[in-house]
């Protein structure tokens, strides 16, 4: 049985790695998590937005019985 619940995955601390867009703003992805992305215009909001789309994803796949892979290497946040 699998106890792992949102809360769960929502404390492990995921690698984000965020950079600049060509156009202007930025763009964060948790790698471990594929096709978890987001884009925002400021570094304030990128860090809330990829904190969303982590739980959004996070959701989707505790609903739909997504094996939810654990960070590849270890972070402190």
């Amino acid at each position: 049985m699998n106890n792992k619940d949102l809360d769960y995955y929502m404390a492990v601390p995921y690698k984000v790695e965020i950079y600049p867009c060509d156009e202007g703003g930025y763009v964060a992805e948790i790698p471990d998590l594929s096709g978890c992305i987001t884009q925002a215009e400021t570094k304030e909001e990128i860090l809330n937005m990829i904190e969303d789309a982590k739980k959004a994803w996070i959701m989707v796949a505790l609903e739909d019985g997504i094996r939810i892979p654990e960070p590849k290497e270890k972070y402190s946040g």
